[in-house]
């Protein structure tokens, strides 16, 4: 399972090319471009495609070809084999035979756009493509909505106006989120700010390249709106005192400890504050 560059070749791990080097077929994705990636390292594998169409088909000719002795490498078009892209039957087939399946890590637009995203990593829902119809799209929405958990999509730049609307009028327009588009490549760009900013940004303005879009779950949006009373002295001693540490450069958990001490409040409700105030 070898990740490939989503943008940036220069991130293409040693690793990777030297199991590409390795392997007797190639599964790939498009093996147009996988041929020209191998090219690209001096390389010319035996190369077979195994794309949504014809993945299943592929998965019994990679049982074969693993039952001859043979080794495989599975390549996507970009990113993460069978993350939002074929794979998953082949894997499949490779462990019901009792063959080894080795994870060669690298590029993934998913983990690239929730860590640079601002939003929360500790507990996360991918839930790949958008459904394209909105009635199916909502309903998915309304049953994702309440989880503690901060949500990732993949979506078509043609379709972003549409899901971030629907978005906004589902999770509601005060949560905070990320469009995270072009990753690791020239124009790479972060948009931050509410569903509602968002959908609001896109409403005729069609982004350019692929997009991933990332999404705060619920705590932080209602930590976001009011952590702690407005106005009051210990309130807003707390935040300045957050704010401190927050640009000191400690970690939210080190600035969520010594605030819990200083200040006996919940740390909860001092974790949820500092996530609000770094947003």
């Amino acid at each position: 399972m070898v990740a490939s560059p989503i943008g940036n070749g220069a991130d293409f791990s040693p690793r990777a090319i030297e199991t590409l080097r390795r392997v007797d077929v190639v599964l790939a994705e498009d093996t147009r471009e996988a041929r020209r990636l191998l090219a690209a390292h001096g390389m010319e594998r035996p190369t077979e495609s195994c794309f949504d169409a014809n993945e299943a088909e592929r998965a019994r000719r990679a049982g074969e070809l693993l039952q001859a002795g043979k080794n495989l490498a599975l390549l996507s078009e970009a990113g993460t084999p069978a993350v939002s892209d074929p794979g998953f039957r082949v894997v499949r087939a490779a462990v019901e035979l009792g063959a080894r399946v080795v994870p060669i890590p690298g590029p993934s637009a998913l983990l690239a756009a929730l860590v640079a995203s601002g939003l929360p990593t500790d507990s996360f829902f991918f839930g790949g493509f958008l459904p394209r119809k909105s009635g199916a799209r909502q309903a998915l929405l309304r049953r994702l909505g309440e989880l503690s958990a901060t949500l990732v999509f993949y979506e078509s730049p043609r379709r972003v106006a549409k899901s971030l609307a629907d978005l906004a009028a589902v999770l509601g327009p005060d949560r905070p989120a990320c469009l995270a588009r072009e990753l690791t490549k020239a124009h790479e760009e972060m948009v931050r700010g509410t569903l509602g900013e968002l959908a609001s940004r896109y409403a005729e303005a069609r982004p350019l390249g692929e997009v991933t879009l990332v999404v705060a779950g619920p705590d932080v949006a209602k930590a976001a709106k009011s952590p702690l009373p407005e106005g009051q002295p210990a309130g807003d001693d707390l935040r300045d005192r957050a704010r401190a540490l927050l640009v000191s450069g400690m970690s939210l958990r080190d600035a969520t400890d010594a605030l819990t001490e200083e200040f006996a409040l919940p740390r909860r409700a001092i974790y949820q504050l500092l996530l609000a105030l770094r947003q």
